[in-house]
């Protein structure tokens, strides 16, 4: 039985990693500002909101440590992100992003992860095969052809942050990971399945399964192991 933190639970991939990565007997803090669905589920799995924004860094972390108290922290995958409006899209235009959306962007994706993961040290020093997982991107890569400049520089940054934190845990044996997809199938549910996925969006966009398996492989690597970066493009994607 683990004990499992995702944050960015409520949709999408953060969503679906918490139906799909815990086994039956874990515990999963789920860490967001709406109520995640997956608190309805029967499976056997024990899952526990806290609500937090992670637009206020500070607040958040201390909320998030408070929560989960003095118990160990077997597996952290962070996974909250934003981006800009239109992002992705033609019409994104950097002159056109305020101050505002831009400061929030660093904030949820980056510094909220930094101050959290520090807030949660000792909770990954407690368990017996801790490993922490951030959710970058290929836009964090170099030379990605991304236009976004805060979610770019963020994803790049969170980079930074898991080779630097890896070095910082080296001697207690936390690997750190960087998680760096392209586009991924997040608006089909886990439940729907891989191939509901790859039929929607005609083998275009990766369904969070293969994701969670990647996820579920690392679970099961011992401390001893570190897998320092995965990058998974679609075999669409113009990164790949």
């Amino acid at each position: 039985m683990a004990n499992i933190v995702i944050f960015g639970a409520s949709r999408g991939v953060g969503l679906g990693f918490s139906v799909g990565l815990p086994d039956a007997g874990d515990t999963v803090f789920l860490i967001s500002r709406t109520r995640p669905a997956s608190l309805d589920r029967g499976d056997q799995v024990s899952r526990v909101w806290i609500w937090a924004d992670l637009s206020v860094p500070q607040t958040a972390a201390v909320k998030v440590a408070e929560a989960i108290g003095d118990r160990a922290v077997d597996f952290l995958f962070y996974n909250a992100g934003i981006w800009e409006e239109n992002a992705f899209e033609p019409t994104y235009s950097f002159e056109q992003s305020t101050l505002e959306e831009m400061e929030q962007i660093i904030q949820v994706n980056l510094l909220a992860a930094i101050l959290c993961t520090h807030r949660l040290l000792p909770n990954l020093k407690r368990s017996s095969n801790p490993r922490v997982v951030y959710m970058s991107s290929l836009s964090g890569l170099d030379n990605s052809g991304t236009p976004e400049v805060a979610n770019t520089a963020s994803k790049f940054g969170l980079r930074g942050v898991v080779h630097a934190l890896r070095e910082c845990l080296r001697e207690h044996r936390i690997p750190v990971t960087s998680l760096n997809p392209g586009s991924i199938a997040a608006e089909i549910a886990y439940e729907a399945g891989a191939e509901a996925a790859i039929q929607t969006y005609d083998s275009r966009q990766i369904p969070m399964q293969d994701l969670v398996l990647l996820l579920r492989c690392l679970r099961q690597l011992s401390r001893v192991s570190c897998v320092k970066e995965i990058d998974i493009p679609a075999m669409s994607d113009r990164y790949a």
